[in-house]
């Protein structure tokens, strides 16, 4: 079962209002979703009021975010002591990446991973989510499309020449083999990747999936791989992409949101404004006349809070579409048990 949690926002730095005496329910899972064909948005923005034990690291395993999404989505919250009663947004809305929906889709901007399955025997689709660790500064997750190569449990870490001569170099020198237990960075499942080197794997230190932590693989809490390793087949294409620029439909709102891009690839203001151009343009019949508020648009790539927020020209304004969302208890939802995919044979 899953210790799952909770999350502020936005535009021109948002500040809650909204009274505590509001209706309080059990928070809604925010890792499986049906998809619907041409949707691109899943999810709905929940908040929470915080307890006095409470921090964004445990808030953000419980609610299936990471931790550093959960903090841009709260800024000027102190994230290990934000203290009782403190109202957190949790972005628990997701705008899909631009990029196949045909199994494992990376993206690094939102350290977010999507698992697109194949449609079951009726045609339907859902699409499966989770925070993500990825490679810092200096040993960045490569870009690209590879597949899943391997699985493995109880994996034991061959420690690349290169970690080996940094831990030596600062002080912390590591065996060239760590056998499987609770000293394995790589936890207790692995997927392998074509791409020699990388890895989909679980973690030992579960506070920094979310983060920019890695030398370049990609790390899941400990429930979230174990459920990946067993959905996600052998042969699964995996899309690694970069997009701190997001926008899609949410019923009948055009919804934008932007994290700070990654340090070493920057971010294309211009993506952005064709990406909503191109959104808006797709759904011409429904949105008749309407066009973008690019004042709005430019507030929330400037802000980079990652939180879907409507850019339409005369919709409802940012406060009040976050203050909309409603408040959950800090309380775990059932966690999915997926049931066991069939690997293919290799070769």
């Amino acid at each position: 079962m899953r210790e799952r949690f909770a999350a502020p926002i936005l535009v021109g730095v948002l500040l809650f209002s909204s009274p505590v005496s509001a209706e309080v329910r059990d928070p809604v899972p925010s890792y499986v979703f049906d998809l619907a064909e041409g949707q691109n948005v899943v999810g709905e923005l929940q908040r929470i009021h915080t307890r006095e034990e409470d921090t964004f690291a445990d808030l953000a395993r419980l609610f299936n975010l990471g931790y550093d999404e959960l903090g841009a989505a709260n800024p000027g919250v102190d994230p290990w002591l934000p203290g009782a009663g403190t109202e957190i947004l949790l972005p628990t809305q997701f705008i899909l990446p631009d990029a196949p929906r045909d199994g494992v889709v990376l993206n690094l901007a939102s350290m977010r991973l999507f698992y697109f399955p194949p449609p079951d025997k009726q045609g339907k689709r859902k699409v499966y989510t989770h925070p993500i660790g990825i490679g810092r500064v200096g040993w960045s997750t490569p870009l690209g499309s590879t597949k899943v190569t391997a699985k493995a449990t109880n994996p034991a870490w061959y420690v690349p020449k290169s970690v080996l001569e940094e831990h030596a170099a600062e002080g912390d020198p590591l065996p060239p083999v760590v056998p499987p237990g609770p000293e394995n960075p790589l936890g207790k499942h692995v997927l392998r990747l074509a791409m020699s080197g990388y890895l989909i794997h679980g973690t030992n230190k579960p506070y920094g999936v979310g983060m920019r932590v890695s030398h370049g693989c990609i790390r899941l809490y400990p429930e979230d791989i174990a459920a990946m390793y067993k959905i996600v087949p052998i042969g699964t294409p995996v899309h690694i992409v970069d997009q701190p620029y997001l926008a899609g439909w949410a019923d009948k709102e055009l919804v934008f949101s932007a994290r700070i891009p990654l340090e070493e690839t920057g971010g294309d203001w211009l993506a952005a404004l064709e990406l909503v151009d191109a959104r808006l343009k797709s759904a011409s019949e429904e949105s008749g006349t309407e066009q973008v508020d690019w004042g709005r648009l430019a507030r929330i790539t400037r802000e980079g809070q990652g939180v879907p927020l409507p850019v339409i020209a005369g919709s409802e304004d940012p406060q009040e579409w976050v203050d909309r969302a409603p408040l959950v208890r800090p309380v775990a939802v059932a966690y999915y048990q997926p049931q066991a995919e069939a690997d293919p044979p290799e070769g």
